[in-house]
């Protein structure tokens, strides 16, 4: 199965109208069709489409960062925790010293507890998508096998300035 590389701008809106993000004004965003790069939800609906296509894209929770999850908000001990200095309720910080360690919200403070939610923020949330498709090529063997698009001149041919994952 061939795979694409699309590239597009988004306005993302949360049910109530909200922006919440956007990338009008900046870069577009490029990904690798497929590929675990953008949300599920989102990437099922560009797959496909046109360069130059505008479409408004629901996405329903389960699609996007998935449903909250009860089993993710748990009270522990200010004392346990790897952060120093006052914490209040919308500080985020990674819950362990390894890249991997799961980034966590607080939630609330009482006393010597902290209440901290591993959901990500936008858990349980439906998502509204205005998207404009910028452009659609097919992706090379080389960005197939790294997993992700490769940016600038250079793409599908070895150039990825996007992050260091070790192509040249």
């Amino acid at each position: 199965m061939s795979r694409n590389v699309v590239t597009f701008h988004y306005t993302l809106r949360d049910p109530q109208g909200r922006l919440l993000d956007t990338s009008a004004g900046g870069q577009a965003i490029s990904y690798l069709e497929g590929a675990g790069q953008i949300i599920d939800g989102l990437d099922e609906a560009l797959h496909g489409v046109a360069p130059g296509t505008k479409q408004t894209v629901h996405v329903p929770a389960a699609k996007a960062y998935g449903e909250h999850d009860e089993s993710q908000v748990q009270r522990v001990l200010k004392a346990l925790l790897p952060v120093e200095g006052d914490l209040k309720p919308g500080d985020q910080f990674r819950a362990g010293e390894d890249q991997f360690s799961p980034i966590v919200r607080v939630v609330e403070v009482e006393g010597d507890e902290v209440l901290l939610d591993a959901n990500h923020p936008l858990a349980g949330i439906d998502l509204t998508f205005e998207v404009e498709v910028v452009s659609v090529r097919a992706a090379s063997e080389e960005e197939v096998t790294h997993g992700h698009a490769h940016q600038g001149e250079d793409h599908g041919k070895g150039g990825c300035g996007n992050h260091d994952c070790g192509c040249k």
